[in-house]
């Protein structure tokens, strides 16, 4: 008797299997709304199998920017207490070509990293924005497609380039804008996070300063718990990503991201958010209140406070233009009457800027929008879009570095649980109203005190931005 035309062949199945290997387990529009409404970092897997970015590793970077200099920062490899911020860094202008040669301990005495040796420094190329790096090769961009994850039009033009050696890191901090999307192209890197909740427990600062990112005072691989006994309070969130796989990053999210393999290769895209309108408005205000302190402080040596990545002009009617800039753009988005006040006080050349803005209204409508995201996010367990193809990153028990084997260790587990307060926001009315009482107070102790020995001084500069930025640290 003939078979049943209906019945399925080996080489049918085969085919299908075949098939099914190139279908994206989540539509643009799915990935999105996971993205636009998800709470904690997940593992988006089978998602960029058909990006020509998958192949970016970095020699075949280094044969496409045919000798393009590019600035590495260098780190040591150690294992104190103390986080190794930009600013304690040093830097190195070199290829990706003389990179490689130095990684693989080759390094000609006369390279540029000849003055590092391979087996007690780190090299990093990070925060390379597609742009600048491929500015003649503008084709490049449509190698990553971001519009897979339901961002029509997004591609390498919006995204950053990271590459690095074993041990390269960044230290741990949160960015203020957006959320965040890395595609881990090759090698692996580990990821700390802890969530926004845990700010308190992190003991944020803004020196270094780098507008968008706000630093942790503690190596979370390696913490002094007699100096800052909270942080044993965090709950860390801690993954290896793997080549393929990409990362999401909510908003708020502090991370510390380590390379654990000999070459590492990451290109990520932050995702604007609503929040972030206002957001800029507060980094404004952060950031005049930094320039001025620290500047005032010591006006000849902005490399002591200022990130490397700043490359902007910090004065003071700069940053006036880029507050009012600010204010200007949350108006227009939220449509809000400008019940602002600019006052332009001439003193000495320089401009004081006033502003009294009305956000009230708004910040109750965020948080009730922040309250149904939530409540959204509990609904959205009961048809969970985790499985196979988007793993979420859990909180676990937190090991000791040393029980682990260190910093540099490589597991073998795709997911391990580790141990790790929402973001301090304060309304700009209430900033304005801090400074109005204090301001004169505060300057003038600042200035008594220019000339006190620092064992004499009652608080540092940096002790008073972090009380004013932070205002939930005052009395830590």
């Amino acid at each position: 008797m003939a078979a049943d035309s209906g019945a399925i062949t080996n080489e049918d199945s085969e085919s299908g299997e075949e098939e099914g290997k190139h279908v994206k387990p989540f539509t643009p529009e799915k990935a999105k709304e996971i993205i636009m409404s998800l709470q904690q970092p997940a593992i988006f897997c089978n998602m960029v199998f058909d990006w020509p970015a998958q192949h970016w590793t970095a020699k075949h970077l280094s044969e496409v920017l045919q000798g393009k200099q590019i600035r590495f920062r260098m780190g040591t490899k150690r294992t104190d207490t103390a986080p190794q911020f930009e600013t304690t860094c040093s830097y190195v202008e070199a290829t990706l070509e003389e990179f490689l040669t130095w990684n693989c301990d080759r390094s000609s005495i006369s390279g540029p990293f000849r003055d590092y040796d391979h087996s007690k420094f780190w090299a990093y190329a990070d925060y390379k924005y597609f742009v600048s790096l491929f500015e003649d090769k503008t084709d490049i961009f449509q190698d990553v497609i971001w519009s897979d994850f339901g961002f029509p039009g997004r591609n390498g033009q919006e995204s950053t380039l990271w590459i690095g050696s074993m041990g390269a890191h960044t230290p741990c901090h949160l960015d203020t804008y957006g959320c965040n999307l890395v595609f881990q192209v090759q090698g692996r890197k580990r990821w700390h996070l802890f969530p926004p909740e845990d700010t308190p427990f992190l003991y944020p600062t803004r020196i270094p300063y780098e507008e968008s990112s706000v630093f942790s005072k503690i190596n979370v691989v390696n913490p002094d718990l007699k100096r800052f006994p909270q942080f044993w309070k965090a709950r860390r969130h801690m993954v290896t990503l793997r080549p393929g796989q990409v990362l999401f990053v909510p908003r708020h999210w502090w991370h510390y991201v380590e390379s654990i393999d000999p070459v590492t290769v990451s290109i990520n895209s932050w995702i604007e958010l609503e929040e972030d309108h206002q957001a800029r408005v507060e980094e404004a205000i952060t950031r005049m209140l930094v320039c001025a302190l620290k500047t005032a402080e010591n006006p000849h040596d902005t490399r002591a406070w200022l990130n490397p990545t700043e490359v902007e002009e910090t004065s003071h009617e700069v940053n006036c233009r880029y507050l009012n800039g600010a204010v200007s753009a949350f108006f227009d988005h939220y449509g809000t009457p400008k019940v602002v006040e600019t006052q332009a006080l001439s003193t000495n050349g320089e401009y004081v800027i006033k502003e009294e803005l009305n956000v009230h209204n708004h910040m109750e409508v965020e948080q009730t929008s922040s309250h149904n995201l939530t409540l959204g996010t509990v609904k959205q367990e009961a048809a969970s879009p985790f499985g196979p193809d988007l793993v979420p990153v859990i909180p676990g028990s937190q090991e000791p570095p040393s029980e682990r084997g260190g910093m540099f260790e490589s597991d073998g587990e795709d997911f391990v649980g580790k141990n790790g307060k929402r973001f301090g926001k304060l309304h700009y009315t209430k900033r304005q109203r801090m400074m109005s009482e204090s301001e004169n107070a505060v300057v003038e102790q600042i200035a008594s005190n220019s000339t006190v020995a620092p064992s004499q001084t009652f608080i540092s500069t940096d002790d008073l931005l972090d009380c004013l930025v932070n205002p939930q640290n005052i009395c830590c």
